[in-house]
């Protein structure tokens, strides 16, 4: 990364210079220094932790609290990439419980900007925000707090009515005074027209390559999902060569099958893991936003 430090100018700068914003989510120190080492301009301190970190089901289950212990976990030691904070379930169920829970974490936590899910409903919510000077990142499109109400983890917005909604809920949000834009899950089509009529920066999230930039789950890049990845994420370590040996021995091979199938020789010889490392995967897939090549065709959802 650039001396540069992100700020909400700076990526609105981004976008007028149609250079790709690269995010990934963050939980903890550790990982908080080796993203901003290898590129990575925006950490999201996800409610995702709920799922990736803690085993829950859903994001739901996430308390403010905890989402606090996380940001500041981060926040200690990013010193140039701009740090996000979730406000996590129903911690912003109204504009003054909104100033409240974002207080803790901008005051506790040392989050930058906050986010939140949700449409033209929460417009008061963001205008109160910004108004005592919160910048705001809305999110639109699948909405993971959501999704007890939604049925399932759906793309939105095929259909021209939703689409319709999604449009209207994304520059009300804007007019209300959103600094930022997450949208998960809908048609590349839709993302890359919202792309191009909002002014403020639009990123994706299995929303296709014509948004100003890209997020996936830290855990997903690194082939660490709980259960089933999403389609539209992409196991960059497993690119460079390593996660085909771990992956061979969760299937019941032996350690000298596993390498045997990355190359190395049997009888013990470990797999050559030249250059393959965590922070070469987080530097490919920061490569890849900025060149354009993720997300492909197969991490697209029509």
């Amino acid at each position: 990364m650039s001396a540069e430090a992100m700020t909400t100018t700076t990526l609105l700068a981004r976008k007028q210079r149609r250079e790709p914003i690269a995010c990934l989510t963050c939980y903890d120190a550790a990982f908080a220094q080796l993203l901003e080492r290898a590129g990575v301009e925006v950490l999201l301190v996800g409610d995702s932790l709920g799922m990736v970190v803690q085993g829950q089901a859903t994001t739901v289950p996430v308390s403010l609290e905890q989402m606090v212990y996380h940001s500041r976990c981060v926040t200690r030691v990013a010193r140039q990439s701009l740090v996000i904070a979730d406000l996590p379930f129903m911690s912003y169920a109204t504009p003054e419980r909104a100033l409240e829970s974002t207080a803790r974490l901008m005051g506790e936590g040392g989050a930058a900007m906050v986010k939140l899910e949700g449409g033209a409903a929460l417009a008061e919510t963001v205008a109160r925000l910004t108004a005592f000077g919160a910048p705001v990142c809305a999110h639109l499109g699948l909405l993971p707090q959501s999704i007890h109400q939604l049925g399932g983890y759906r793309v939105q917005g095929r259909d021209a009515e939703m689409a319709a909604r999604i449009e209207a809920d994304a520059l009300a949000l804007q007019a209300a005074g959103a600094s930022l834009l997450v949208l998960e899950c809908v048609p590349s089509a839709l993302a890359t027209a919202l792309a191009q009529r909002l002014r403020i920066p639009v990123i994706g999230i299995g929303a296709g390559k014509g948004c100003d930039g890209q997020v996936l789950v830290l855990h997903d890049i690194l082939g660490l999902t709980p259960g089933k990845a999403p389609r539209f994420s992409k196991n960059f370590l497993a690119d460079l060569g390593a996660g085909g040996f771990a992956e061979d021995q969760a299937d019941g091979a032996t350690a000298d099958q596993a390498a045997d199938r990355t190359g190395a020789a049997a009888h013990g010889r470990p797999a050559d893991r030249t250059g393959i490392s965590i922070e070469a995967a987080v530097r490919a897939y920061v490569a890849a936003v900025k060149t354009g090549t993720f997300p492909a065709p197969e991490h697209t959802l029509a």
